[in-house]
């Protein structure tokens, strides 16, 4: 009797336990590619050490060759408690080096998605029992796994070129959030570069926007100093209110409405990338 309770219970006689056993059995898929995709990590490391390498190229180039002169000139965008130069320089420069860090990573999960759809391993996921959202999950998750460890090795090298945050534990959880938040958009964005790609070449070149945009938001130079388009630009561009936000989060700077837009901009891209690679992922392939 409670058997058919159980197998009934749902109207018409759907069986309730379905969405519940088919939530389950994704989760379970889902960790089972990030493990997947942890172990290619490990397994080969070139990627993960390209894209910790090049933010920190980029960190020592501009706090040691660049840092003297434009600390001097900063302004009213010196970080508190430090008065021009190199060191300030370094503490003004530092959140965008971890911005670049977060769109370095996610540039890898580009090729790593276009890989899997070039290899035929998408292909064979799709004959199989396997939830189709887990296949793209793991790869997020993966990347932000990998994201991390790569901020952290970014954060650690800023801080031993001169940068001295002043964050509280509060403000660095805040700071660590607005980081996943961004990583997570785009992430999700890079997913669907991937899988619109028709090689793994092109997804390597298509996401580079995104080592492009730091470099025209406020993250290098106050906006104040562009000119006129340029500055524009640079102020209604999403990366200047993230590294605004990390600024003010990490160095005391002001932060004003910018954590709302930095929010604003992330929640949307991820939805749109999410809904966009969800798309793409499950559109059968076209018949060659």
């Amino acid at each position: 009797m409670s058997a058919l309770t159980v197998a009934g219970g749902g109207p018409g006689g759907v069986d309730t336990r379905t969405h519940s056993q088919t939530q389950t059995h994704a989760w379970v898929h889902a960790r089972i590619m990030l493990r997947r995709n942890l172990r290619h990590m490990l397994r080969y490391p070139s990627l993960t050490l390209m894209v910790t390498l090049m933010p920190l190229v980029f960190l020592l180039l501009f706090v040691y060759v660049f840092g003297g002169t434009l600390g001097s000139g900063l302004g009213a965008g010196t970080p508190a408690g430090v008065h021009g130069g190199r060191e300030a320089y370094a503490a003004y420069v530092a959140p965008a080096i971890i911005v670049m860090a977060v769109a370095a990573a996610a540039q890898g999960t580009a090729i790593a998605v276009a890989q899997d759809m070039t290899e035929g391993i998408i292909a064979r996921f799709r004959t199989m029992a396997v939830a189709r959202s887990s296949v793209l999950t793991g790869h997020v998750v993966g990347a932000a796994i990998q994201t991390m460890v790569s901020v952290t090795v970014v954060t650690l090298a800023a801080i031993a070129v001169g940068f001295r945050p002043h964050a509280n534990a509060a403000e660095w959880f805040a700071a660590i959030g607005v980081v996943l938040l961004l990583t997570f958009a785009v992430t999700w964005l890079c997913v669907g570069l991937g899988l619109s790609a028709k090689s793994v070449e092109t997804a390597s070149n298509s996401p580079m926007f995104l080592m492009l945009l730091p470099f025209l938001s406020s993250g290098f130079v106050p906006t104040a100093s562009l000119p006129t388009a340029m500055r524009w630009f640079s102020q209604y561009e999403p990366f200047t209110p993230v590294n605004e936000t990390l600024r003010g989060l990490l160095t005391g700077t002001k932060i004003g409405d910018n954590l709302v837009i930095t929010l604003a901009w992330c929640l949307g891209v991820a939805v749109l990338s999410y809904a966009w690679s969800r798309r793409l992922y499950e559109r059968e392939p076209k018949a060659s």
